[in-house]
């Protein structure tokens, strides 16, 4: 997720308490959703559908805070 981001991920998840408590719930749900679709753990479809896009809406906020946080250090270099 975000490779053009890399440095400035690893950064945020030891400076930025938020982007770390983003961080962990989007790769928990991420493996849940995995999980599910390998059937290793049941749930109905909507169910599924509901974890997707708490997954997606996380991303967007670890998206918004990797943006302000390259524009932050872009205008402080």
């Amino acid at each position: 997720m975000f490779p053009e981001y890399r440095e400035l991920i690893t950064k945020l998840k030891t400076t930025d308490r938020h982007f770390l408590q983003l961080f962990d719930r989007h790769n928990e749900l991420d493996q849940r959703i995995k999980n599910f679709e390998l059937h290793l753990e049941h749930r109905t479809h909507e169910e599924i559908e509901t974890l997707k896009k708490e997954k997606l809406h996380l991303k967007d906020q670890l998206y918004a805070v990797l943006q302000g946080a390259a524009a932050q250090s872009r205008t402080s270099a």
